[in-house]
């Protein structure tokens, strides 16, 4: 193999060079500015109207830069001293990304919560562009034009391209690494390839980096059949590869142990606490069956995603029953790598216990991609127009009428999964615009079994903070970063010793304030489940929107009673109107935010 910035050898893929020579003529072919712009265009929607879709990206993200930035906010176990199993250098990145918008005019906190979400989108598209024009040079720009198609209109990528998790930076840096692994243009990318999957990693999620093992595989396989010089250039390659991901995490250990003031290796630690806890670790938080993610996937990804599950199957069948002209077995091996994340990492993460849905965000781009390869296989099979054959019976109208009626289908399906998500569950995002006008600071706003739908301390005036009043939930809740300023001056709650945290999501009565001292609160109020002959309010969940003696009703939002609501008006959005079947219907529930009137509150739950 050649060594990094030389030419290609001779094992190039031969679909690549067909590619290279009719990219402009092909009709499947796309500018990369185009490419870019319909990746953006896309992903500016996701960061203006996705909703939050996990409480863990408010409590474990948004809020720990929230701290950085304005000097307060909620602190998660993972962030004490004691346990370091998050990187600040995460949240830094993001930080400096936030206090540009604080430069800008007509800034205020909620404005620098969606820049974040805008420059997210603006990052995410240029490593889309990135990879998808290494899978029209590896591949062909039909393959590459499939998987525009499977991103842009999947769900999936609506929660995943702006969410400000770890798992989706992965994702990022997994598509630049893929893009330098596949595209051999101007020599073989390995080390580089690595890195890129490294930043991913050991800036993001760790886990991540198994991503690339396809990938370093292919190098160590051909290496092994290559002559002693080849064989060198290799190791010279992977050795590069891994230095560059031990410089990473120097790096990202010398940053945390500023914050921390102790040496961490948050990436070890994360994997420590996953794999190795005594103390019960992730499955803490829930186990799921072994198919969530087969049903998560298919509400995200519909038919793409049963696509990529059939795409190994079909070019295999593809290679047994119809060999193209000078196709090879390294080619063929090859396409067979750039197969195998997806099913790799579904395979890793199926047989895990405890299941969420932003685990699987890292191996989007490869379901995507596994989709665009299995749908061009198809495609090429029934396209055949030897009247032979029965395929080849069949007009070219039609077949091209059933195709584009698939695409349309899955198009639409795509469309009114994001259409519910955002008109079911967004009000949390439209809440709070009353109390720039009626909040002051020091007042806060209280959550009691809406805890969870909080959207963090950036959508609060300033110095208006979000407690917590008791409810049925009996784990461990967030604290609160120290604000205390000790040693160097800047973010001592980073490293000072913390009250009441703990890693076996135990709960702590001091999470707890007295409701009476809430100036307001946010609860849900859901008319189907009173109209029960058995439902009565718990002690420590009243409805608090319909005690007027104690609370006046600011502002209320439709927001979806899931537990009312049939199957698949809950997945997808199902219009009300006159001729929809009750049966078939969505049933809603009121998120409020109440004031709590000042006569003396006397309840004592």
């Amino acid at each position: 193999m050649a060594p990094d910035g030389a030419p290609p050898r001779k094992f190039v893929h031969p679909s690549s060079k067909h590619a290279k020579k009719n990219a402009i003529r092909n009709a499947y072919a796309i500018e990369p500015i185009s490419a870019f712009y319909i990746f953006l265009g896309a992903n500016l929607l996701a960061a203006i109207f996705s909703p939050i879709q996990d409480c863990d990206e408010t409590f474990n993200y948004w809020e720990p830069l929230h701290y950085l930035s304005h000097g307060y906010g909620l602190q998660t176990w993972e962030y004490s001293p004691d346990y370091a199993i998050r990187s600040w250098l995460y949240i830094s990145f993001h930080a400096i990304v936030a206090n540009i918008r604080r430069l800008l005019p007509r800034s205020d906190k909620v404005a620098e919560f969606y820049f974040v979400r805008y420059a997210l989108a603006f990052a995410c598209a240029l490593c889309q562009t990135l990879m998808w024009r290494a899978v029209c040079l590896a591949l062909n720009p039909r393959v590459g034009l499939f998987f525009i198609m499977a991103l842009v209109f999947s769900p999936g990528n609506f929660h995943s391209a702006t969410a400000f998790l770890p798992s989706s930076f992965a994702m990022y840096w997994a598509m630049v690494g893929a893009a330098a692994f596949m595209n051999w243009r101007g020599g073989i990318k390995t080390s580089q390839g690595m890195f890129w999957f490294a930043v991913g990693g050991v800036f993001g999620w760790p886990f991540a980096i198994a991503l690339c093992a396809p990938f370093v595989f292919e190098e160590a396989f051909f290496a092994l059949f290559s002559d002693s010089e080849r064989m060198i250039e290799s190791f010279i390659r992977l050795s590069r590869g891994v230095i560059a991901t031990l410089l990473l995490v120097f790096f990202d250990g010398a940053i945390n142990t500023f914050f921390y003031k102790k040496v961490e290796a948050v990436s070890w630690n994360i994997i420590k606490y996953n794999i190795f806890s005594s103390t019960g670790g992730p499955e803490l938080y829930g186990t799921e069956p072994w198919d969530f993610y087969f049903k998560n996937l298919v509400l995200n990804f519909n038919v793409w995603f049963l696509l990529a599950l059939l795409s190994m199957p079909l070019f295999l069948l593809q290679k047994l029953f119809s060999r193209s002209a000078g196709e090879t077995f390294q080619s063929g091996l090859r396409t067979v790598v750039f197969l195998t994340p997806f099913y790799m990492w579904l395979a890793i993460f199926t047989l895990q216990p405890h299941k969420e849905e932003r685990f699987m965000y890292p191996a989007y781009p490869f379901l995507a991609l596994n989709a665009a390869l299995s749908i061009h296989t198809l495609l090429s099979a029934f396209g055949h127009t030897d009247p032979k054959t029965l395929v080849g019976k069949i007009p070219a109208k039609l077949k091209l009428a059933i195709v584009a009626l698939g695409l349309i289908a899955s198009f639409d399906i795509g469309l009114a999964r994001i259409v519910g998500l955002y008109t079911g569950y967004s009000a949390p995002m439209s809440l709070y615009a009353p109390l720039n006008e009626i909040g002051g600071p020091g007042d806060s706003v209280c959550f009691g079994k809406e805890w969870y739908r909080f959207p963090s301390s950036y959508f609060l005036p300033h110095n208006m903070r979000a407690k917590f009043v008791r409810s049925e939930f009996r784990g461990l809740l967030p604290g609160e970063f120290s604000e205390a300023r000790i040693g160097f001056g800047f973010w001592s709650g980073t490293w000072l010793p913390t009250i009441g945290l703990n890693e076996r999501n135990e709960e702590d009565m001091g999470k707890y304030v007295d409701i009476r001292t809430c100036s307001f609160l946010v609860d849900t109020q859901y008319p189907e489940q009173q109209k029960a002959l058995d439902w009565k309010p718990s002690p420590n969940e009243p409805d608090y929107v319909a005690d007027l003696e104690h609370w006046d009703e600011v502002k209320c939002l439709p927001f979806l009673d899931a537990a009312n609501t049939p199957f698949l008006a809950r997945a997808l959005w199902v219009p009300d109107l006159p001729f929809v079947p009750e049966s078939l219907k969505r049933k809603y529930g009121r998120h409020c935010l109440l004031r709590q009137k000042r006569t003396g509150y006397s309840w004592t739950g």
